[in-house]
């Protein structure tokens, strides 16, 4: 029996347009497009942090079955640490990673994050931060998406000289960025601001003499084979907090049940990038101490002059946030509080 002709006319075109979808890549009628995103990541592919931040990608695109590919460009190089903010709210990437503090001056509010408040590990720190975050949702963060942030453990002092004292702080070359400069100042140190992946040459051809920063740095970028001493700075434990955010047009043509994914896989990622960070100081301990670094312990008078030079720095904080209308002096209360509840 014969096909009757307007029926191979129906079959020939519909063939005819399956091989145009096909050479043209467009999706038949009703099937999704593929979302592709791009991620900046200042860390290099092999920390903890920036591994952490691929398997999240990785997650989205596994609840999303595959809608979502998000390709991740580590080590800046898509944007460098100090302009990827900036970068996420122009289109540069979809997604970025980086600190708060290597934009100074922009995030006011914020800076109360990184204050020395004796945060005892990155697990409480991470927690919260995105819980006072969560309480009083800065308008400094309006021109983009908050995924989520996160952040390290105590900043230890990791020296080419012995520091026993304040008095050996005396004019030291520290790298410090943000309000770990104001530490290193308060200290009676010469605060140097750069960005980690400046710093290992920095130290290796002695621009400067110390850094102030969390443990795992001395392993996740190397620092630790550049200096020969440890101080533990934990009475005066500084945190630097890391944003995760979404470029706010990209974030607005997501389909609801693709941003509701987003959200939910972002605040599982809290927790696991809270681990990270202590799990990475342990690592950087154990690298250093194979590295038969030395490790200074301040004696608790020694400690108590340092929080005492330091108090200052959150005085300070709560007049400037006071002076621009910011709820400052709350956010330190609700912080403190946090670090409490995480001590009981």
């Amino acid at each position: 029996m014969k096909a009757k002709p307007c029926t191979v006319f129906l079959i020939t075109l519909a063939l005819a347009g399956a091989w145009l979808a096909t050479l043209t890549g467009c999706k038949p009628q009703g099937e999704a497009e593929t979302i592709h995103l791009s991620y900046s990541i200042f860390f290099p592919p092999t920390h903890v942090q920036c591994i952490a931040a691929t398997n999240w990608a990785h997650e989205i695109e596994k609840r999303t079955d595959g809608r979502v590919k998000i390709t991740i460009y580590p080590a800046g190089s898509l944007s460098k640490a100090d302009v990827c903010y900036e970068g996420v709210v122009k289109g540069i990437s979809d997604i970025g990673m980086s600190c708060f503090a290597y934009t100074r001056g922009r995030f006011p509010l914020l800076e109360g994050l990184d204050l020395p408040l004796g945060y005892p590990d990155g697990m409480t720190a991470t927690r919260a931060a995105n819980a006072v975050l969560a309480k009083h949702p800065p308008a400094e963060l309006d021109d983009v998406h908050l995924l989520y942030v996160h952040a390290h453990g105590p900043g230890i002092l990791a020296s080419k000289k012995p520091v026993r004292s304040l008095a050996d702080l005396k004019g030291l070359k520290v790298r410090a960025t943000g309000l770990s400069a104001k530490i290193v100042e308060s200290l009676g140190a010469t605060p140097v601001a750069m960005n980690q992946p400046e710093t290992y040459e920095a130290l290796a051809k002695g621009v400067v003499e110390a850094t102030l920063c969390p443990i795992e740095t001395l392993k996740g970028w190397k620092q630790g084979e550049t200096i020969q001493y440890v101080i533990d700075a934990s009475a005066i434990g500084y945190t630097t907090a890391m944003f995760v955010v979404m470029n706010k047009d990209k974030w607005a043509k997501l389909p609801a049940n693709i941003q509701k994914i987003f959200t939910d896989v972002s605040q599982e990622w809290i927790a696991k990038h809270g681990a990270a960070w202590d799990q990475a100081d342990q690592d950087g301990r154990a690298f250093v101490t194979e590295l038969k670094r030395e490790f200074i312990r301040l004696p608790e008078a020694e400690q108590q002059k340092w929080k005492d030079a330091v108090k200052p720095i959150l005085d300070d904080y709560v007049k400037a946030a006071a002076d621009k209308n910011l709820p400052g002096a709350q956010m330190l209360a609700d912080l403190q509080a946090e670090i409490e509840k995480a001590a009981k």
